[in-house]
C-alpha cells in the first residue's frame, strides 16, 4: 500500500524554489550561503518526503525539472508566498504609523489625481513625512524593486515579476497631438503611414526593466526624451507628433496651442495604471490610505 507523501518543511521549500530560481544547485548555496553539499541533500530529503523525483540530474549538466517537479513548483510558489505574505501582513501591523513614505508615481498619473491624493494626505496624516518620487515606464517598478520606494503608481507592467503586489487604479486616455504648424495637423486627411514619414517625439525608459520594448512607436523616426515636460515643450514648438495624457492637453487643444491628429494607424489608447508594492513590505496605515484614495479616484473617474 502506498504511503501518504510528508509534509515539507519551509526551508525545504526555499531551498527548491532557490535551485529553479538559479539553475543550479551551487548557484542556490551560494545565493543562500550555504554548501553545495547541504543544497543537494535537502532536496535529497524533500524528494524523500514527498515520495517524488523533482530534478532530472542525470540527462542534462544543470538540474531540470521533471513533470513532477513542474508540478510540485506551481504548489509550493503558492505555500511560500502565502507564508511570506502572512509575514508581511503581521510585519505591517505590528510597525504602527510610518515616519516617513517614498512614494513614486508614474509621469503620465494626471496632475489632478496626484494633488487631491497628497493634499488630503498631508491633512490626514501630519506627522508622516513624504518622499515624491516621479518615473516614467519601468523606473516606476525598478525603484519599488530596489526599495527606494515603498509604494508605487505605475503604468502597464508588461512583464510578470515575482514578489509585487498589484492593485488596478484607473486609467487615463492617450491621443497623439502635434502643434498647428505641423504637417499631419495641416493635412485634411492623414493616409495611413502618415506618421512614418516624420518625427515622433517618443518617452523613454530609464529603467532596464521594458529595455528592447517600444509603446506606440509608428515612426522610423524617433525622438528618444526621458522627461514628459520636454516632450510637451518641443510638441508645442511643431519639433515632432507623439501621445500625450489627454488632461495634460486638454487647455493646449482648446486654446490651439496642439491639435488631435486624426490618425488611421495610431489613434491613440488607454494608458492603465497600477499600485505596487513588494510583497514582503506591506503598506502601513498611511501608505494603505494612499491606495484607497487613488482606488477611489479611479471610482469616480478622476
Amino acid at each position: 500500500m502506498m504511503s501518504d507523501p510528508g509534509t515539507p518543511t519551509l526551508d525545504q521549500l526555499r531551498v527548491f524554489l532557490t535551485v529553479v530560481e538559479v539553475g543550479s544547485f551551487a548557484g542556490a548555496a551560494r545565493k543562500l550561503h550555504r554548501a553545495t553539499s547541504v543544497i543537494s541533500y535537502t532536496i535529497a530529503n524533500l524528494e524523500m518526503q514527498l515520495g517524488v523525483t523533482l530534478f532530472d540530474r542525470k540527462t542534462t549538466r544543470k538540474p531540470q525539472l521533471t513533470d513532477a517537479g513542474r508540478t510540485v513548483l506551481a504548489e509550493a510558489r503558492m505555500v511560500y508566498s502565502g507564508i511570506n505574505g502572512l509575514r508581511a501582513k503581521v510585519k505591517g501591523l505590528l510597525q504602527g504609523l510610518e515616519a516617513e513614505i517614498h512614494l513614486v508615481l508614474d509621469v503620465m498619473l494626471p496632475s489632478a489625481r496626484v494633488v487631491d491624493a497628497l493634499k488630503v494626505f498631508r491633512e490626514t496624516f501630519p506627522t508622516v513625512s513624504l518622499h515624491l518620487h516621479i518615473e516614467a515606464l519601468g523606473a516606476v517598478t525598478q525603484r519599488v524593486l530596489n526599495r527606494g520606494a515603498a509604494l508605487g503608481v505605475s503604468g502597464p507592467l508588461i512583464t510578470n515579476l515575482d514578489g509585487l503586489e498589484r492593485i488596478a487604479v484607473g486609467s487615463v486616455d492617450l491621443v497623439p497631438v502635434a502643434a498647428p504648424s505641423h504637417p499631419l495637423a495641416s493635412a485634411s486627411v492623414n493616409a495611413p503611414g502618415a506618421t512614418r514619414e516624420h518625427v515622433q517625439l517618443v518617452l523613454t525608459d530609464r529603467s532596464t526593466l521594458t529595455e528592447g520594448q517600444e509603446y506606440a512607436v509608428m515612426s522610423a523616426r524617433t525622438w528618444r526624451l526621458a522627461d514628459l515636460g520636454s516632450k510637451h515643450m518641443l510638441l508645442k514648438e511643431g519639433i515632432g507628433w507623439g501621445n500625450m495624457p489627454q488632461p495634460m492637453v486638454e487647455s493646449d487643444i482648446a486654446e490651439n496651442r496642439l491639435v488631435l491628429l486624426d490618425l488611421p494607424d495610431c489613434p491613440g489608447g488607454t494608458y492603465d495604471f497600477t499600485v505596487i508594492y513588494r510583497t514582503d513590505s506591506p503598506p502601513g496605515p498611511a501608505a494603505t490610505w494612499l491606495i484607497e484614495r487613488f482606488k477611489a479616484q479611479a471610482a469616480q473617474n478622476l
